[in-house]
């Protein structure tokens, strides 16, 4: 029976952001609400405009398969090891399983090569089907099927056709998008302008499915009930026997290291290997508010963190797909950005969306993102600690990536004095972050590590001489009376960013200062025991209003507090971060402390790798012999 019964979210239209499941195909994500309606997906690619945008507009478009005048399912649950959601469903008269997949299957790219393709072709591609099917276990169920595209985040309305002959499928388009989709159903079919309609009662054993694509050639849709649960087989394959090559620890925490690690492939666009940092825009991260920001991209800064996590779990596969992501980009970009398009694609234009009210009233819906322009320091470190984690893993440095990493180098050491956005983004006055000049200091320490390696030592010297010129400005400068690293240059905030410290063995975690930053953040920048990135307060951020505790910087307290010997208050407060996931044990980017609700995009990529690695930290201090030592670059 499917666990997790879901809660009523006081009146609101929209779902809790945390009860939305998550389903990808590698190419493809949607969220499904817990009413069993597709509230957000965009095709062909995450980055596209949606076809669904129920999630910010109710009139956005949506696919609800399930049964009729029944909302509230009994429970759901994620089928174990894979990526498919399952929903059972009470109803007065029956009971009703609702299996939800993007269908994956055999490499079918036969005849000629993809055209979106950049990695190693592997065994497995996304069929491009949203694959829906539904079982009556006991009982009779009326079934109702609403299918509902609203084009172009929501903005073109198009109307369906019947493709055959019969009523079991139906086609629309947009030209203005060039998405075209195809509905398939063993239902019979009605159409009233965008709706596509179906209703029948399914008695105890009888079955139905519903398939969407967007493949304009040959699509790969199931013509019979039995194809269809062939597609769910294939995609139950697909998923299990890819997180078998993972090494995941016999521990009661075995299955958020899972689920997270599923999410994760889930967000990764197979055909160039990045990595998004959501599926979603501009889901709040403050209650009807404007912090509402598009993170369908992949951010550069995501990439050591990445590293340190797929690399732990043993999925070398993603890792060495994700760095050649980060090595194309850097390879043909002279001005490196923080973040690019899951094709590489540079140019991320912000646009605020004016027609859409937004996730519970949070206006504005942006979609791009502007801060890919922004001048972000830490960008040069984020690439060469990720160069240097993933050349001792492979002990191979290529050829063509030097001359760029030389440049990246050159750029931090040429940079590292001037005030910059960082880390966090802001949108106000320019300062000098500490965090900005630790990372110069990583690029300028990672890149002589690898010089080193390759024998040239004259570069070597002369990188080491700007690493540590940098590291003694930090420690001057970068440190307020009572001995506690600060925001930045001059201040008296706290800022999370710099639990960095010692994972990135900036200082040895037996530095007084190195502890004073970390208990300080602990108790001092924390709301309810979740820390907070900075105090909006104390921080000239560019936005109005307040956010919630950021979850990627509690589970790097976690870490933080692994390195300084607070193993007990570690593990307690990995509990309880573990105990604050959603129903489907995923989450978003930030956590309200006080109610517990999820907050912004979801789900978030760096929220995952953080649990990763802070989990996979107090698992092997508390049994260091049973496993090996993390791999921050140190």
């Amino acid at each position: 029976m499917a666990q997790a019964p879901v809660r009523r979210s006081g009146g609101s239209p929209f779902p809790p952001i945390a009860e939305y499941g998550f389903l990808s195909d590698c190419e493809t994500s949607c969220l499904v609400a817990p009413s069993g309606n597709v509230e957000w997906m965009c095709v062909p690619r995450p980055d596209a405009p949606s076809v669904f945008g129920a999630v910010l507009d109710r009139s956005a478009g949506g696919f609800r398969f399930g049964p009729d005048r029944t909302q509230i399912p009994a429970g759901r649950r994620y089928l174990p090891g894979t990526n498919i959601l399952e929903t059972t469903w009470q109803t007065p008269n029956g009971w009703l399983i609702v299996t939800d997949c993007l269908v994956v299957g055999p490499w079918h790219r036969t005849h000629r090569r993809s055209n979106t393709h950049r990695r190693t072709p592997s065994d497995w591609d996304a069929d491009h089907v949203l694959l829906r099917l539904a079982r009556c276990e006991h009982g009779s169920v009326d079934l109702s099927l609403v299918c509902e595209p609203n084009f172009d985040y929501g903005r073109h309305a198009e109307s369906w056709e019947y493709e055959a002959e019969d009523y079991s499928s139906g086609a629309i388009g947009h030209a203005g998008t060039g998405v075209n989709l195809r509905l398939r159903t063993d239902l019979r079919l009605g159409f009233d302008g965008r709706r596509a309609l179906a209703r029948t009662t399914l008695r105890e054993g009888d079955t139905a499915f519903v398939a969407l694509t967007w493949r304009a050639e040959d699509p790969l849709l199931p013509g019979t009930y039995a194809q269809a649960c062939e597609a769910v087989e294939r995609t139950t394959q697909f998923w299990r026997q890819w997180l078998s090559h993972g090494m995941f620890p016999d521990h009661p925490w075995r299955r958020h290291l899972q689920r997270s690690a599923l999410a994760l492939k889930g967000l990764t666009y197979a055909p160039t290997g990045a990595l998004l940092a959501a599926s979603t825009t501009s889901l709040p991260e403050t209650p009807h508010g404007e912090r509402n920001w598009d993170y369908r991209f992949s951010w550069l800064r995501d990439s050591a963190f990445a590293l340190w996590g797929l690399y732990t779990l043993g999925l070398d596969y993603e890792a060495n797909d994700f760095f050649s992501f980060i090595a194309d980009v850097a390879e043909h970009d002279d001005e490196i950005q923080v973040m690019y398009r899951v094709g590489g694609e540079p140019r991320i234009d912000e646009e605020i969306l004016g027609h859409l009210s937004g996730y519970e009233g949070a206006s504005p819906v942006r979609v791009g993102n502007a801060a890919a322009l922004q001048r972000q320091h830490d960008v040069w470190g984020v690439v060469l600690d990720s160069v240097y984690l993933h050349t001792r893993s492979r002990d191979y440095l290529s050829e063509r990536l030097w001359p760029v990493l030389v440049r990246l180098v050159e750029a931090a050491a040429a940079h590292w004095r001037e005030p910059d956005c960082g880390m966090w983004e802001v949108r106000g006055a320019l300062q000098h972050f500490t965090a900005s000049k630790m990372m110069c200091w990583v690029a300028l320490d990672r890149g002589r590590r690898l010089a080193q390696m390759r024998g040239d030592l004259s570069t070597a010297t002369r990188w080491k001489a700007i690493a540590e010129e940098i590291h003694a400005d930090v420690c001057a400068q970068g440190v307020d009376h009572r001995g506690v690293f600060t925001q930045f240059y001059g201040s008296t905030a706290l800022d999370a960013s710099l639990l960095l410290m010692p994972l990135l063995g900036f200082l040895p975690a037996t530095d007084d200062r190195v502890k004073a930053t970390v208990l300080a953040i602990a108790e001092e920048l924390s709301e309810d025991g979740l820390v907070l990135r900075y105090r909006t307060e104390e921080t000239d951020d560019g936005v109005a209003g307040e956010e919630g505790a950021f979850l990627i910087c509690s589970f790097w307290l976690v870490s933080a507090l692994v390195e300084i010997g607070e193993l007990a208050r570690a593990r307690q407060l990995c509990e309880r971060l573990l105990s604050l996931a959603s129903p489907l044990d995923l989450y978003a980017e930030e956590i309200d402390p006080h109610s517990g609700r999820h907050l912004g995009n979801f789900p978030q990529a760096f929220t995952h790798l953080a649990l990763i690695n802070a989990v996979m930290y107090v698992i092997r201090a508390e049994d260091a012999e049973a496993y090996a030592r993390p791999s921050p670059s140190t």
